[in-house]
């Protein structure tokens, strides 16, 4: 006698069934492996919270679809009895189906109310967001890590609080899934990103322009390309960050653009935001000041055409976490930190020029550094290349490193493809707009001069800068006059 009503013993009800015990296994073991950390490896979560549930789920509508079809079959031929749901508890039959269903329906119940959060966690998890998409999103996850926002998930920033950012991110989430299966994403992925949550609502949740005050000491120490020409060059100076409230201490500095009690906005007719010919700038009082680029021929109706956009965090800060340095710093950084012995000739410059060279792949990279490296030295200093062998190689293994956060050729990735605006050096940055040729109708100038952000109090050779903590007129290291005050930095510093 059978222990279940006999429309479930069909073969569609019969493999739904096996589907879904099956699946349901793996789930539990494929949980266990992620619980218990078995492994590490970043598609476990899609199979065991997305994939697989989902096959479940399917097993289980084959049950009753393949009752419901067996039904018909019976209708058909004859062999049906009742027409209508008949529950008889006198019938061992239906007990045993209303027990199965019960636990089953519970069970299903628990299972996907966890599986459901899990789901949540992991598609909002660092780990989903950097390694699902390997090839196409490893440049923004190793850049990430690497920088001062590698314990904020991504969720926090590229999504933040609330339903509606959630379903807006999930919806535009389909698409690049569709973009990553058939290969329509660019190389290097195009930025800045549209349709990103105003950084006042993610940004600001933990950086308050506010209470942004005082001032931030840095210290830099420049290494040249030609050793013999001059020597390093040491410059501190102190940002002046401040632009919050007056109680908390000065309120004149850079965050100024980002006090709530003010607003600038302006329009830029590129891209990627570097172009910017028209500037409006509303200040405490509520007056409101327009500033025009003379350095710049564009039509004024046109440029209203353009988005009108509301400077925030992200107009200067726009490389927050996925960071590519030039070679220029992150050589001279290594050297300053002795990571690259430089005592070696002329490294600066050989190590630039090894990190720039065309390679096809990151292995490719790793490959031909070391031997470009000692190539290039051995034709500067033969003699050194036996007598220093340890900080040669100590010297290559940082290049390679560098090279690995910093270029990724299957994407096409490095700093030359990302302005980065914070500064000037390497990219117009603040110069977009502080160029001293943005004028107002009433003749004020958004001006450049180097002392309304910082003020130099230490600078000159390393051996022995002078210091003057009232500030002291900027030096450029190598003599080129008085060209530093005309020409932008980035025409010259070009990262190498």
């Amino acid at each position: 006698m059978p222990r279940l009503p006999k429309n479930l013993y069909n073969p569609i009800s019969l493999i739904g069934t096996g589907v879904a015990l099956v699946s349901f296994g793996t789930v539990v073991v494929f949980f266990l492996m992620d619980v218990l950390g078995y492994t590490t490896s970043p598609y476990l979560g899609i199979f065991t919270y997305m994939l697989i549930p989902g096959i479940m789920i399917l097993g289980l509508f084959l049950i009753p679809i393949g009752a419901f079809l067996e039904r018909r079959r019976q209708k058909k031929h004859g062999t049906e009895r009742r027409k209508y749901l008949v529950l008889d508890f006198n019938d061992p039959a239906h007990r045993t189906a209303l027990m199965i269903f019960t636990v089953v329906t519970m069970l299903l119940v628990v299972v996907s109310a966890a599986g459901t959060y899990q789901a949540y966690n992991y598609s909002e998890s660092v780990e989903f967001c950097g390694e699902v998409c390997h090839v196409v999103m490893e440049p923004e996850y190793v850049a990430y890590q690497h920088s001062p926002h590698a314990r904020v998930r991504c969720a926090e920033c590229h999504i933040g609080e609330g339903a509606d950012w959630f379903v807006k991110a999930k919806i535009s989430g389909s698409y690049q899934v569709y973009s990553v299966l058939f290969e329509k994403y660019s190389r290097p992925i195009e930025t800045p990103i549209a349709n990103l949550r105003p950084a006042r609502e993610t940004c600001q949740k933990c950086h308050w322009p506010n209470v942004f005050t005082g001032v931030k000491e840095l210290s830099k120490t420049y290494y040249p390309i030609d050793p013999t020409e001059t020597e390093p060059w040491t410059i501190v100076m102190n940002l002046k960050i401040g632009g919050g409230q007056s109680e908390l201490g000065p309120t004149n500095g850079i965050h100024w653009h980002m006090n709530t009690a003010n607003s600038v906005h302006y329009y830029a007719t590129d891209n990627k935001r570097q172009e910017i010919p028209w500037v409006e700038a509303t200040d405490l009082a509520g007056k409101t000041t327009i500033y025009r680029s003379t350095d710049s021929e564009y039509d004024e109706k046109a440029v209203s055409k353009f988005e009108k956009r509301r400077m925030d965090c992200i107009d200067c800060h726009n490389r927050p976490s996925h960071i590519y340095y030039p070679p220029f710093r992150t050589v001279n950084d290594a050297m300053a930190l002795n990571h690259i012995d430089s005592t070696l000739p002329n490294i600066r410059a050989v190590a630039s020029a090894a990190l720039t060279q065309e390679y096809r792949n990151k292995n490719e990279a790793m490959r031909m550094i070391p031997s470009f490296v000692r190539r290039e030295l051995k034709t500067h200093a033969p003699a050194l290349m036996a007598a220093k062998k340890n900080d040669v190689d100590r010297s290559i293994r940082e290049i390679q490193s560098i090279y690995t956060r910093n270029f990724f050729p299957e994407m096409r990735v490095s700093w030359e493809h990302y302005p980065n605006n914070i500064g000037h050096t390497f990219d117009m940055g603040c110069f977009r707009c502080h160029d001293n040729k943005h004028v107002s109708d009433d003749g004020k100038v958004i001006t450049n001069d180097c002392n309304v952000c910082h003020t130099i109090v230490v600078q000159g050779p390393t051996r022995d800068p002078k210091q003057d903590m009232r500030g002291m007129e900027f030096v450029h290291p190598a003599d080129i006059d008085e060209a530093w005050r005309e020409v932008p930095c980035a025409n010259c510093h070009l990262g190498v």
